[in-house]
């Protein structure tokens, strides 16, 4: 059997949350998908779930972004070594992303191949 990862998708729009939960339960080396709404509520996610194996992380979300969040997440050191590919519209935002920890970058709209070529990438991590 393939080696199974939990997923945590962090985006503050519902409408590309759900989007991207339905691309994600196609996937069979997602084993759970845990969404969370911007980067504060996926930190607590993250202290109750530590067997998430990959964040996907929108950048612009209200109370915490997505660079904030990353910055957060770099000092816990129990969980700043989970993957995190960032998510967004704003190509400019990648250099700033990859500087703070990102594992890898898509642009929204997401592409379902793309997206599991990108997860397969962490799940051989793993």
């Amino acid at each position: 059997m393939q080696n199974q990862i939990k997923i945590l998708a962090v985006d503050d729009d519902f409408i590309n949350l759900k989007l991207l939960h339905s691309m994600l339960k196609k996937n069979n080396s997602i084993s759970e998908v845990i969404e969370a709404k911007n980067g504060l509520e996926a930190l607590n996610t993250l202290k109750e779930h530590a067997d998430i194996g990959l964040i996907l992380l929108d950048i612009k979300m209200p109370i915490m972004d997505g660079i904030e969040f990353l910055n957060n997440l770099e000092s816990m050191p129990n969980l700043n070594k989970t993957p995190v590919i960032v998510l967004t519209t704003d190509e400019t935002r990648r250099n700033e992303a990859f500087n703070h920890g990102a594992f890898d970058f898509l642009v929204k709209p997401i592409r379902e191949a793309e997206l599991r070529k990108k997860i397969a990438k962490v799940v051989d991590l793993v």
